[in-house]
């Protein structure tokens, strides 16, 4: 993607490389935090106990899943003020930015209210704790009351630093933010701190991550602290358009956890909780494909706001271009994990137990890598303006998967659930590409159709090299030889004869201002 000129503000169009940057960034900022919580988990379980571990885990769950109260003014505040950024009205920014937090705020300190008042209810009645952890217990859930506004907040500016790129910045608070969770746990624990104190210390993060997204935005941009004094920010259109925007935003972000894993519940109804084991296994460690794909959407979503008020022509190459990428990428993914699900499983949690979930593994790595190239369209959809569209296509998904699920589920046992998640996912993925294509995200660019038949041959061979040849051949001692000497020519072949010369320069120089340092207002 070609540089675009310069607007108001000194604002610049972004560029390929400063979205691969973007979205390597991204990728960083959500590993990191997981490999330490693989490290720092056990010993804070020890050191806790089993139960006020739960409780502990349990409040993390909370602090995660306050973004209910969020409305959707995060993603409505990132939408419109690159919006702005693209159409050069940077002065227009401090209104919009102003007019989420105080919505923030407002639904921050009623959400809270709301937690801290049910905490007798939650902690007495519907939560099953042990009669000397319930001072504990009710102790930590009001200091997570206190700390609803200050993440919906930092939730606003954050939304604020990636409409204008500066996802250095985000990551440079998000990272130590997201690590603070467990490394604070240890520190407490060390110290010989009740689990109240522990939760105080979690707050205490969430605190000063707020601050520092907040400052950060201030240097990016100036104009909010005088913003702050003025009344732009009262004005009620601008309010009424963030919370239409942010209302079918939370839509979606109430209709996609039951999207992804209603199927759960419904095992456990309709076969057993045991036989939930043999599903969940593998939907955890599939799910954790998402984690690239949803970097690159994070990067994607305010560049597309960005080019919808500047140049509509770019919008087309931002679609395909990271889509291709997620083809080349995710094919060999899902291959490794189809031919070797009964050998991952196998290592992992032994010989049965991969007797019974392979089936639901290699469905499921199909599964995600469709959802992967999802990603696009979804960024476009709401990126462009119209995130009723997939509200909509969630509404209508729900009924769909559970028709599926009861259908398949009690035939099939936890392989029908993954069926139905199948199911469920192409009808999302195709619905996702056709409203993209009809808002101008995929229009046509000319490509060369050798460039496309070469991918598909490529594909297709490295595909049935990897699964059908060592089955054919019964090369089960060579299979990982076979499939990693396929890997190596599909890598060569892809990188010579599927991307393009522009492709070969972005990937090579991603990592050339990886970490550029210097104030930049935004775009660059």
């Amino acid at each position: 993607m070609d540089r675009g000129g310069r607007g108001k503000g000194g604002t610049v169009a972004p560029s390929g490389a400063a979205l691969v940057r973007n979205t390597l960034l991204n990728l960083i900022g959500q590993v990191a935090p997981l490999l330490v919580a693989v490290v720092t988990v056990p010993f804070v379980v020890r050191g806790l106990g089993e139960a006020r571990f739960g409780l502990l885990a349990l409040s993390w769950a909370v602090l995660g899943y306050f973004g209910v109260f969020d409305l959707g003014m995060g993603r409505a505040a990132t939408k419109y003020v690159a919006e702005a950024l693209g159409r050069g009205e940077e002065d227009a920014v401090p209104s919009l930015v102003w007019a989420a937090i105080t919505v923030q705020l407002v639904f921050g300190v009623l959400g809270g209210l709301a937690l801290a008042l049910a905490t007798p209810l939650l902690v007495g009645r519907f939560l099953t704790i042990a009669p000397e952890l319930i001072d504990d217990a009710t102790r930590g859930f009001y200091l997570l009351a206190v700390a609803v506004p200050l993440v919906l907040i930092a939730g606003s500016f954050r939304g604020v630093l990636e409409a204008a790129q500066r996802f250095d910045l985000i990551n440079l608070v998000r990272v130590p933010s997201s690590i603070a969770n467990y490394l604070l746990a240890l520190v407490g624990i060390w110290l010989g701190y009740g689990l109240p104190a522990i939760i105080f210390l979690l707050v205490l993060g969430r605190a000063l991550a707020a601050l520092g997204f907040a400052l950060l935005s201030v240097r990016v941009f100036p104009g909010l602290v005088p913003g702050l004094r003025g009344q732009g920010w009262r004005e009620g259109a601008t309010l009424r358009k963030l919370l239409g925007f942010g209302g079918w935003v939370t839509v979606s972000s109430v209709t996609i956890p039951i999207l992804n894993y209603l199927e759960q519940f419904l095992i456990a109804g309709l076969l057993s909780v045991g036989a939930l084991t043999y599903y969940s296994a593998p939907f955890e460690v599939v799910s954790r494909v998402a984690i690239f794909p949803a970097s690159v959407a994070i990067t994607l979503f305010p560049a597309f706001s960005y080019y919808q008020a500047s140049r509509r022509e770019v919008l087309a190459e931002l679609s395909w271009r990271p889509l291709r990428y997620l083809l080349v990428t995710g094919i060999p993914l899902m291959v490794i994990l189809v031919a070797f699900a009964p050998d991952l499983l196998g290592y992992w949690l032994g010989t049965e137990f991969a007797t019974r979930s392979s089936g639901v593994l290699r469905i499921l790595a199909i599964t995600f890598s469709i959802n992967a190239l999802a990603y696009i369209p979804f960024s476009a959809v709401q990126g462009l303006g119209r995130p009723d569209l997939k509200a909509k296509l969630d509404l209508a998904e729900v009924p769909l998967f559970v028709v599926l699920s009861w259908i398949l589920i009690p035939r099939y046992g936890v392989e029908g659930a993954a069926l139905a998640k199948l199911g469920v996912t192409l009808f999302d993925t195709v619905g996702l590409f056709w409203f993209a294509s009809r808002l101008g995200a995929f229009s046509p660019l000319r490509v060369s159709w050798r460039k496309i038949k070469v991918a598909l041959l490529v594909t297709t061979c490295y595909i049935a090299i990897s699964l059908v040849l060592p089955t054919l051949l019964a090369l089960e001692r060579g299979k990982v030889a076979l499939v990693a000497s396929a890997l190596v020519v599909y890598g060569i072949l892809v990188w010579r004869s599927v991307l393009d010369e522009r492709d070969r320069g972005l990937i090579l120089g991603a990592g050339a201002g990886f970490l550029r340092r210097g104030r930049r207002t935004v775009y660059d």
